[in-house]
């Protein structure tokens, strides 16, 4: 002779149960996700996570130098008289971002919008006044004086 320990309703209860139960451990598994960066000429355009991020933390002095020597995985098309657009979630925006061309900084003052447009022709001037055929364009989000996050684009010269 069998006897049922639960009855219809208490299963359900129960699985619905185990269930979100093992959602939320999966959940918690998970990281949170970096904030986004964009990269847009004409209608092409490139996201992507921050290549050294700390949740909005300050980087290790030791680690700066190393994040801004990564080489970016995204890549555009620009020439010389495209309009390049630069987009940063709000919360990039509200620290401030600058710009760091081939791993220095082109820019003093941090910028604190989310977006911005600047003509092709800026990236692609040597300091010799040449031409090059790519550049590596980092956004660097500061917090002050400290780097809080730095995501990589490589801009390549269209003809």
């Amino acid at each position: 002779m069998t006897v049922a320990f639960f009855s219809g309703k208490g299963r359900r209860i129960g699985v619905a149960l185990g269930a979100v139960s093992a959602g939320l451990l999966v959940l918690s598994a998970c990281d949170k996700p970096t904030p986004l960066a964009t990269v847009t000429v004409g209608d092409n355009s490139v996201s992507a996570e921050a290549s050294c991020y700390n949740d909005g933390k300050a980087l290790k002095e030791s680690d700066i130098q190393g994040c801004l020597n990564k080489k970016a995985e995204k890549t555009v098309k620009a020439a010389m008289d495209d309009k390049v657009r630069f987009g940063v979630d709000p919360e990039v925006a509200d620290n401030g971002w600058t710009l760091f061309i081939n791993g220095q900084q082109a820019e003093q003052e941090p910028y604190k919008k989310t977006y911005r447009s600047i003509p092709g022709s800026a990236f692609f001037s040597s300091q010799t006044g040449e031409t090059t055929k790519s550049t590596q364009i980092s956004i660097v989000e500061t917090d002050g004086k400290k780097l809080t996050g730095i995501w990589h684009f490589k801009l390549e010269k269209s003809d």
